[in-house]
């Protein structure tokens, strides 16, 4: 999966952008179609420790995902992220699932002749 990184007012370094592309590559487990995504990092200038944030974007046909994690750490903030993501993925596809069998129902049901 393609996710374009984009870290806003700092320089992340490369150990950082390989975590996060392994981890939202792992998502591609859950659902094939996902057409790609962008993962933005950012620094919030707050007075505790939890002042890191991702955010990912994840395109996949027909809709766009969104999941936002804040932790004391980055990866720590991705995992959150990502685990935000999985569920949604999960609930899409229990969606459109029930969607295609709701409609394949409707195609068989047997036609009652009234003479």
């Amino acid at each position: 999966m393609n996710i374009t990184l984009q870290s806003i007012h700092f320089d992340a370094d490369r150990k950082l952008i390989d975590f996060i592309q392994r981890k939202a590559d792992k998502l591609d487990q859950f659902f094939d179609h996902i057409i790609g995504g962008e993962c933005y990092l950012k620094l919030e200038n707050v007075e505790n420790e939890v002042n890191k944030i991702t955010e990912f974007k994840l395109n996949i046909p027909g809709n766009q995902l969104f999941a936002k994690g804040q932790g004391k750490s980055f990866e720590e903030a991705t995992d959150l992220a990502i685990e935000s993501l999985r569920r949604q993925i999960n609930k899409h596809k229990t969606k459109t699932r029930t969607k295609a069998s709701n409609h394949k129902e409707v195609l068989t049901e047997p036609e009652t002749n009234v003479a």
